[in-house]
């Protein structure tokens, strides 16, 4: 039964490539059927014509035809300011340190050589470009999925070109859908299969224990608390090492489902752009588990014996594969309520503080200086302001243009102090008013924000493994904020790392 459904699933991701393939290739129409076709096609255009005429267009992404053009390139300047920048990264690494002198340089080194090979692959390679592109691709078929089912419930309100593009109706429907696929893989096996391959890799590579390695390999598919579920007996006896390595991949990767939505909100409905953030998103959250290693082993090395051996847990989510996929739709729903709600309520935050920040601004003058300061980016003082000049400097050491630092400043700061949601959707106005003046800012600030790297998911992580194991409760409230720095540090060092290769 389980061979069948995994065989009828690659069936059906087959038929729709296919389909696609033919509709893009009109050799494929006899020629029996071409005049008919024609006609109809002429009639079609005309409606879709009236239809452009009597609605709003959609904004249309000014870097599209460079985007997807990126190619590896051997600039000095950005090499240099990338070497320096990740040496500084290792550094800052290095001082928060909760034992300098035991850390093994050699399982630093082999991990970011690891996130190294990732990133000039993905860059590159053709072969790896390819692959990365067939993954991406998978993940915007479930986007086609996921507006079939909003379709039937929302209607015309799905119509972008009608009513634009609506958060609630667009993305978060994902999310549920894509949580009941993972919750399938994982009844039928599958997940377990590519998760244990990845952790076995790394078990073996890095010297690592089979518990964390499952860990960290699980998180660049499942959430930060879902991935510890496949090693919950072990945690109680886990080292501080490895309670610091769960929680900084926990906060460095994201999670499948949160993955798709990011695609469906940068790409913005455009399947070429879908795609290219895809393989960048996808690209951002597998080299973030190499460079979780790198950095939790600097934050907190290992210096107890170990058991690299590599078990997959072999307990199911629900009892049948209906049940999983009811399973995955509960979680998913929770999932997007908590979400929807989480964006409403820091939306507001932020709009009150803005408010208060502007007339603060405008009692002591400041407003005007801020503006022409900026060149107009910023009317006056703001949230926005303020994080983005704060982590500016950070920013740089990562190999940004300089005219683009206080942006994907202000995108570090959002995702830090609130949530990397805000962020990406932050990023995907950016792009749909084309506010970067380098595409290369676009590209470097999809890596900053990949993870979960915020003062929430501190909690989240005690709340969650905490309650796997109430004797490491201590621990894990006492790394809360260096598992919070090291994450971000990952994040900071994949978007080094992939600078020093595009122009």
């Amino acid at each position: 039964m389980k061979r069948f459904i995994l065989v009828l699933i690659i069936s059906l991701f087959a038929i729709s490539q296919l389909k696609a393939q033919e509709s893009n290739n009109p050799g494929t129409i006899t020629e029996a059927t071409q005049q008919e076709v024609t006609k109809q096609e002429i009639v079609q255009q005309e409606i879709v014509q009236q239809e452009i005429n009597e609605t709003p267009a959609v904004s249309v992404n000014p870097y599209k035809d460079i985007l997807a053009k990126k190619e590896l390139t051997f600039n000095i300047w950005s090499i240099l300011r990338g070497v320096f920048g990740m040496a500084s990264l290792i550094f800052i690494a290095w001082l928060f340190s909760l034992d300098r002198k035991k850390v093994n340089w050699k399982t630093v080194g082999f991990a970011l050589s690891m996130q190294f090979i990732i990133a000039i692959s993905v860059i590159a390679f053709p072969a790896v470009q390819s692959i990365f592109e067939f993954l991406g691709g998978i993940f915007v078929a479930v986007l086609e999925w996921t507006k079939a089912g909003s379709t039937f419930l929302f209607g015309s309100l799905m119509n972008i070109n009608s009513f634009g593009f609506i958060f609630v109706l667009q993305i978060l429907p994902t999310i549920i859908f894509f949580s009941a696929l993972t919750s399938l893989f994982f009844y039928l096996g599958i997940l377990q299969r590519v998760v244990w391959a990845m952790a076995w890799l790394l078990s073996k590579t890095l010297k690592l224990t089979g518990a964390e390695s499952l860990s960290t390999a699980g998180n660049i598919f499942l959430g930060q608390t879902e991935a510890p579920l496949m090693v919950k007996e072990y945690i109680p006896k886990m080292t501080k090492s490895e309670i610091m390595l769960i929680m900084t991949a926990g906060m460095a990767t994201m999670a499948g489902g949160v993955l798709a939505a990011y695609i469906g909100m940068l790409g913005a409905g455009d399947k070429v752009m879908e795609l290219e953030f895809a393989k960048h998103l996808l690209s951002a959250s597998i080299m973030a588990a190499p460079g979780a290693i790198a950095i939790a082993k600097i934050l907190k090395p290992q210096t107890e014996e170990i058991d690299n051996s590599v078990e997959v847990p072999k307990e199911k989510i629900g009892k049948n594969v209906l049940d999983a996929i009811s399973n995955g739709t509960t979680e998913g729903l929770k999932l997007a309520a908590n979400v929807g709600a989480m964006l409403l309520v820091f939306y507001a935050l932020i709009a009150g503080f803005n408010s208060i920040f502007l007339k603060a601004g405008e009692l002591v003058s400041l407003n005007p200086v801020i503006a022409d300061f900026t060149n107009g980016r910023y009317e006056g003082l703001s949230l926005q302001f303020l994080l983005a000049y704060l982590f500016a400097p950070i920013i740089w050491l990562t190999g940004v243009s300089g005219s683009d630092l206080d942006l994907v400043g202000r995108l570090l700061g959002e995702k830090l102090i609130m949530t990397e949601f805000i962020g990406y959707q932050s990023l995907a106005e950016m792009i749909r008013t084309g506010a970067f003046v380098s595409t290369k800012s676009i590209i470097m600030a999809t890596y900053v924000l990949c993870g979960f790297a915020n003062f929430a998911s501190i909690g989240i992580l005690i709340g969650g493994v905490g309650g796997m194991a109430n004797n490491q409760k201590p621990v894990l409230s006492a790394f809360g904020f260096r598992s919070l720095l090291g994450a971000t540090l990952v994040a900071l060092m994949s978007a080094a790392m992939v600078g020093m290769l595009i122009a």
